[in-house]
């Protein structure tokens, strides 16, 4: 159910678990410039809007006696990061993480004007007792740019946002879309904005719009379809994509949006930097800072997925040892090792219910899985080729390696049994061609894109 407009335009609303602000219609789907737009600088961004509109007027709290001082809005730093839901005793993670913002360069357009600025103009961090030293109240201060100042503090047209729900999205793309759709939610269409599917890409990604654009086929499968289970898992609203084509081509994109009449759980809230997380990518040899700027990049499922099935292939037995576990994380990223159907999971997994949605069974086959599965099939095509005396002597040959309850059923049954088929084809692609490496598994990724 949605709340009525305050009577009051300062006004905030506390209800439960959700803390909202008003986010004006304008600073949301911004088109990037310069810089990304992180799931990390997105949630900052709306936390800095949150506790601006609630001090009212810059210089409050301000630790700092000078006239440069009461320009900036001024939090303790633990307010910050506990409502950022950031897990970690390292303030300087988060502060490295908070000045990506200053790097962003927004560009806003209307009938009128065109205005190109940074989403924040000033960061400061300020401790009374001595920035190196321990104890005393750390204060951060940060100040924006004129024009985004104003769209702040007077927002005109504005969609109320909760700081509850943006703390259990877990991707930058899916937080973008979420708050695109709320704006549409109290339409009496229920549907937003009819857009250019290229449009649909550069609000919800983040990247700047002079990058490249991946296939619509792409986009669909690793951006919208994990964004649109996740918002429809953990929020208080459901979308629905609408694809309208010229021909068979997508030209472009809609999204139908209904309210949830259930209120959300009261979930806790994941962590916005993720200490655990660091520590695993460390482990495989990725320096801090780097294992941070990856995290702070990169939506957490395809992370979390990636991760995963890393770590499965650096304990493996069967496979050889990697020489860099660190470079194999990174190629698996940037090709994608981790099957759509394991990072839809992951992006799941933040409700309880996730096992629910997407049952083991129906999880699909890992990249190792479908490769498998690939060189089975081309084992079989070679084994109807040779004669029969061929045959014969390979089946010899596999029987005494199989394990028991296989060579049972291919006594019984021979190649008639199914798990006397698969046990056999993938003896013989192994007996053919070997274990996969790596390079024949990135060679395979590539030649599924």
């Amino acid at each position: 159910m949605v709340k009525a407009k305050p009577k009051q335009a300062t006004e905030l609303t506390t209800g439960g678990s959700a803390l909202e602000f008003r986010k004006t219609n304008e600073a949301i789907g911004l088109r990037v410039s310069e810089g990304r737009l992180s799931l990390l600088s997105r949630k900052t961004f709306n936390l800095m809007v949150y506790h601006a509109q609630k001090l009212g007027v810059p210089g409050q709290n301000a630790p700092l006696d000078t006239p440069v001082a009461q320009k900036y809005f001024w939090i303790p730093l633990t307010d910050l990061a506990r409502d950022a839901a950031y897990d970690s005793k390292d303030t300087e993670l988060l502060k490295k993480s908070v000045q990506e913002l200053q790097d962003i360069r927004i560009y806003m357009e209307d009938e009128k004007q065109w205005t190109s600025e940074r989403l924040v103009s000033s960061v400061k961090i300020v401790n009374s007792a001595g920035l190196k030293r321990r104890g005393g109240r750390v204060w951060f201060g940060f100040a924006f740019p004129p024009e985004v100042a104003n769209l702040v503090m007077n927002p005109g047209a504005y969609t109320k946002l909760s700081i509850y729900y943006q703390t259990m999205l877990r991707s930058g793309a899916s937080l973008a879309l979420y708050e695109i759709c709320r704006r549409f939610a109290t339409n009496p269409s229920r549907l937003s904005s009819r857009e250019r599917w290229e449009w649909w890409y550069g609000a919800l990604s983040g990247n700047p719009v002079t990058e490249g654009l991946p296939q619509y086929k792409y986009f669909k499968r690793d951006v919208l379809k994990t964004s649109i289970a996740e918002i429809n898992a953990v929020t208080d609203i459901e979308v629905e994509l609408l694809e309208h084509k010229l021909g068979r081509k997508v030209v472009d994109l809609q999204f139908r949006i209904r309210l949830n009449e259930q209120p959300a759980l009261d979930l806790p809230a994941p962590p916005l930097i993720d200490a655990a997380m660091i520590e695993r990518l460390m482990q495989l040899g990725i320096a801090q800072e780097e294992a941070t700027a990856i995290f702070v990049s990169h939506d957490d499922a395809t992370l979390r997925a990636t991760l995963d099935l890393v770590e499965e292939r650096v304990r493996s037995t069967k496979a050889p040892p990697l020489d860099s576990p660190a470079a194999y994380f990174k190629s698996a990223l940037r090709n994608r090792y981790a099957s759509p159907r394991d990072v839809a999971r992951k992006t799941l997994a933040t409700t309880a219910a996730a096992e629910d949605v997407i049952p083991a069974v129906e999880r699909g086959p890992t990249l190792r899985e479908r490769y498998a599965a690939k060189r089975s099939r081309e084992a079989t095509d070679y084994f109807n080729e040779i004669d029969p005396q061929q045959r014969d002597a390979l089946l010899l040959e596999y029987e005494p390696e199989a394990p028991r309850m296989i060579a049972a059923a291919l006594r019984r049954n021979g190649l008639h049994s199914k798990v006397a088929q698969t046990g056999f084809f993938a003896w013989l692609a192994s007996r053919l061609w070997g274990d996969a490496s790596d390079k024949d598994l990135l060679a395979f990724a590539e030649s599924e894109l």
